[in-house]
């Protein structure tokens, strides 16, 4: 038997991440996939550009410590 992804590839309708709301929908899935990755990618480049001000504007000993509770 090959691979996971030949299977799903052969039937995406086994695919569970096919499924948007209990509802086979792999276009749908697909968006929320893109969406929830462009949001990833959002979040960290603001986490960089806080880190960034703090830095500028914060003594070494208080960047530590934020940086240990994230």
């Amino acid at each position: 038997m090959g691979e996971w992804s030949d299977y799903f590839e052969d039937f995406p309708e086994e695919n569970p991440a096919n499924y948007v709301g209990g509802v086979f929908n792999p276009q749908g899935a697909q968006r929320l996939r893109e969406e929830k990755a462009r949001i990833e990618k959002e979040c960290s480049e603001f986490r960089g550009k806080i880190y960034d001000l703090i830095e500028k504007h914060s003594s070494k000993k208080s960047i530590e410590k934020l940086k240990r509770r994230v």
